[in-house]
């Protein structure tokens, strides 16, 4: 491990510089669940901490969703960057854009269906329903901005400029936070408030994330005029967002899954979930600044041509994300009882969340591969391999060891996490290796 550290030093500090900006804002991402989590958990009654779990969660649904724009975008510009192709770079810059606001627009539009999914799947009570609807109902209105600043934080990302996001990222969240605790706190507008805090600060961040494009495209020597999207271009990057856009489909089915479930399971376990799913969010977000990282990295290579660089940064970021899951796993072991203690005051949710919490001390090392080879894919923008990974683990690593698990109630539903995000990085790593021994990786 030492002379690997010693020998790729150069490598081992660009990767960290670049990855270190975005695990730093990362954690705030999480920390925006907590304040969300713990103003509405210290109201009191615990149908108002199940209504934003369950809102919240159907909003994070369908915007995590809409990742594949980000993803994609990382990728294809990476790529570009790497190339010096500035004009293909900025046709697939404007091309993810429209995509974005027709993905944003279809949210709107299906939102009143939407709703009507979310109380049919969900079967919570009317009290905690009423609260997840409102919240929904406002929050859904945030979608053009939150779509936009996906795919202009997949161009920053892409450019190799960390601190971009890190800015953009870091500003959305402390205004977040800032307006929950006037509008909650200070103004008890509840549920609503949270709501209205996260739309005002995705339109800020809009403008932030515009200049901060527009800063890095100067420093470039590029010009983002616009310019309509060639058209094997843009069945191109359809294709792509396609593929991605089925991973993460698939993906969240199984996220939402676990809180559908939890809510047919009563409100003190949809409750302590939605505790315990901050854990699980303050993992992949800092996991994925690695992989951000990785993406970009693996993709400019790609880009080059160069397979020694490809597969040299391959490791790096391996390393470093068996490194940082070991780090929140020994954190959870030492500090979980401690963090959702902080995170709300109901006794019967304490006591239920400490039930569950080993499986969140085991989930950091289990998810590390998953989390770091959708990075590596990424970069080389094979979302096929991606989809097939995500829907075999869907099917044998989710919903097969849960039903077979069943009769163990919400423990369940934990081991089938722990089993799909195990089963997603076996998959990848073996196809990874797999393309790498037929001398395919550049292809």
């Amino acid at each position: 491990m030492y002379q690997f550290l010693k020998c790729h030093k150069a490598q081992h500090l660009s990767l960290l510089l670049l990855a270190g900006p975005m695990i730093l804002s990362n954690i705030t991402v999480p920390l925006l669940g907590l304040v969300d989590t713990a103003v509405i958990g210290h109201m009191g009654d615990a149908h108002f901490l199940a209504g934003i779990a369950l809102g919240s969660s159907a909003i994070s649904v369908l915007f995590w969703l809409a990742s594949f724009l980000r993803m994609s975008t990382t990728g294809v510009i990476a790529q570009s960057s790497g190339q010096q192709d500035h004009d293909k770079l900025t046709r697939s810059l404007y091309t993810s854009m429209l995509i974005a606001l027709l993905f944003a627009m279809s949210l709107i539009v299906l939102s009143p269906l939407l709703i009507q999914v979310i109380a049919q799947l969900s079967n919570a009570s009317s009290e905690v329903f009423e609260q997840a609807k409102l919240y929904f109902q406002i929050r859904v209105f945030s979608a053009p901005a939150a779509m936009l600043n996906l795919v202009l934080l997949g161009f920053m990302l892409g450019m190799h400029y960390g601190r971009g996001p890190f800015y953009l990222v870091l500003f959305t969240n402390i205004v977040n936070i800032a307006l929950d605790i006037l509008f909650v706190v200070g103004f008890e507008w509840g549920v609503a408030g949270a709501a209205w805090a996260s739309l005002i600060a995705d339109y800020s961040a809009l403008g932030l994330s515009l200049f901060l494009s527009a800063l890095v495209a100067k420093r470039h020597g590029i010009t983002l005029k616009f310019t309509l999207p060639k058209r094997a271009q843009w069945f191109s990057l359809l294709t792509l967002n396609r593929d991605i856009f089925i991973r993460s489909l698939i993906l969240q089915l199984c996220f939402s899954f676990m809180t559908f479930y939890g809510a047919r399971l009563g409100e003190i376990t949809l409750a302590a979930n939605a505790v315990l799913l901050n854990f699980l969010m303050l993992v992949s977000f800092a996991m994925d600044g690695i992989a951000y990282a990785a993406e970009a990295k693996v993709g400019r290579a790609k880009g080059q041509g160069s397979l020694g660089q490809l597969q040299l940064w391959v490791k790096v970021s391996l390393f470093w994300g068996a490194a940082f899951a070991l780090l929140y796993s020994a954190i959870f072991y030492l500090a979980g009882g401690w963090i959702i203690s902080l995170l709300t005051n109901i006794p019967e949710v304490i006591t239920l969340a400490g039930t569950y919490l080993p499986w969140l001390v085991l989930l950091p090392l289990i998810a590390m591969s998953c989390f770091l080879f959708d990075g590596i894919f990424v970069g080389l923008t094979r979302a096929k391999e991606m989809r097939n990974s995500m829907l075999v683990s869907a099917v044998f690593g989710f919903f097969l060891p849960f039903l077979i698990a069943l009769p163990l109630g919400n423990h369940a539903l934990w081991l089938a996490m722990s089993c799909f995000m195990g089963l997603r990085g076996l998959t990848l790593a073996y196809k990874y290796h797999r393309l790498s021994r037929e001398a395919a990786l550049l292809e």
